[in-house]
């Protein structure tokens, strides 16, 4: 699987998100993690070199997800946080997909407990990356033409839900 995030300047909410992608790479799920350049300082780009990470600029984008290394692309925001379970629940929906089992390829994570908003908050706006977005490579390649942030690639696309939780990016 290949991580995607468009980043800015938020250096502690990156290095959060990469803590929790570590046991992913060490079983072999997470192959690459690459950061979309909106805005990078140096605190954040001294996180994706010491991680590892490959950073690219905007125009990049299209041909990086054509060539990413895994056949499975998650989308992410700086901030979230992957809880214990999520690379059995990737692996799990991936080989539904693969077996024709799976209702819709695309997916997300269930927000953790303390982080699901009320009835009412779930009316108003949020991001379409709270809740990470799973998407095969092929649809991936046709969703990032232009260049557009990985949000808006991610908005009206019909997902289904993985049984492994997320803790969303703090908004603000």
């Amino acid at each position: 699987m290949s991580v995607f995030m468009d980043c800015g300047a938020a250096d502690q909410a990156l290095a959060v998100t990469l803590a929790s992608l570590v046991p992913g790479a060490v079983e072999g799920v997470v192959r690459e993690v690459v950061l979309i350049d909106r805005g990078m300082e140096a605190g954040s780009r001294k996180v994706a070199d010491h991680a590892g990470c490959a950073v690219i600029p905007v125009d990049e984008v299209p041909a990086r997800i054509a060539g990413a290394k895994g056949d499975w692309l998650l989308f992410l925001e700086p901030g979230a946080r992957l809880q214990p379970g999520w690379i059995g629940a990737v692996v799990e929906h991936a080989e539904s997909v693969e077996a024709g089992r799976a209702k819709m390829p695309c997916a997300r994570f269930r927000r953790a407990a303390a982080d699901r908003p009320k009835f009412l908050a779930r009316l108003g706006r949020r991001s379409a990356l709270g809740e990470g977005f799973l998407v095969r490579k092929a649809q991936a390649i046709g969703l990032s033409k232009g260049g557009r942030p990985l949000a808006e690639m991610a908005k009206g696309v019909a997902v289904t839900q993985v049984d492994g939780e997320i803790r969303p990016a703090p908004s603000g």
